[in-house]
């Protein structure tokens, strides 16, 4: 045996493959149990169904005991056909459904896990307008050490950047009011971090001027701050999220 045979030979099975031989083993039970009593309900022998679709008798015994695990799809649905009873085959409803802001929670969820690792407290969809709640903030972290409050936004795609601009200057300033309280208070640094998508990196491409002027906050630097747990930079600052691959990536924005 060659070395890709030996290798083969030596694989374990992956734990999906194992859930799914078991599965298969109580499906092909299944159909046996219900093939049996359905041809012993229509009067038909094991051999006369054999003849329908071109199986011998001891083929149907076999299937018939549950162990059809390696038979055909094309050979179950003749039979259940021949039985008058045609199988259906289809997967099951997501176990898990996806919720509809997946991709936005993935990146919530990144950064809150990213938060707890470095002994920051967590707030996910802070309502800085408890009687509007879609005026929300996406993630605070309060650092009580350091006495700073990180206010992070995540975008799934900039659609108005100048408006967008104008809800987290609202949001910040909330936000301000809420670090106020905390005795003793604590500064706010805030960012914004960009689903990193072909029209995001556009957007970005296009106005660099207008990023540069808002976002005066080392990249690099609040990227470290949200990954590593290092202080965050005091200015405002923008990097990219990839919720799919789950890290922080330094935006380069060009300059003229």
């Amino acid at each position: 045996m060659d070395n890709d045979g030996v290798d083969m030979a030596r694989r374990k099975r992956t734990t999906m493959e194992i859930a799914g031989a078991r599965e298969a083993q109580a499906i092909a039970a299944n159909l046996g149990r219900e093939a049996r009593t359905t041809r012993r309900r229509r009067r038909l022998t094991q051999l006369e169904l054999g003849r329908r679709v071109g199986l011998s008798q001891s083929e149907i015994s076999h299937l018939e005991a549950g162990h059809g695990t390696g038979t055909s799809i094309a050979t179950w649905t003749a039979i259940g056909i021949a039985l008058g009873r045609p199988i259906a085959i289809g997967f099951s409803r997501d176990v898990v459904p996806e919720p509809r802001d997946a991709g936005h929670l993935a990146g919530q969820e990144l950064l809150l896990r990213l938060g707890a690792a470095h002994g920051r407290t967590g707030s996910f969809e802070l309502a800085t307008r408890p009687h509007d709640p879609s005026l929300s903030i996406d993630v605070c972290l309060r650092d009580r050490r350091a006495r700073i409050l990180i206010v992070a936004e995540i975008w799934n795609r900039l659609d108005d950047l100048g408006a967008a601009v104008r809800r987290m200057s609202r949001k910040v300033a909330e936000a301000s009011a809420l670090a106020a309280t905390h005795d003793p208070p604590d500064r706010i640094a805030w960012c914004w971090l960009l689903v990193d998508t072909t029209a995001n990196r556009e957007i970005v491409r296009r106005y660099p001027a207008v990023i540069r002027a808002t976002f005066g906050g080392s990249s690099r630097a609040w990227v470290e701050a949200l990954t590593i747990g290092s202080e965050p930079p005091d200015r405002p600052g923008i990097a990219w999220i990839a919720p799919n691959q789950q890290r922080l990536i330094e935006m380069r924005v060009r300059t003229y």
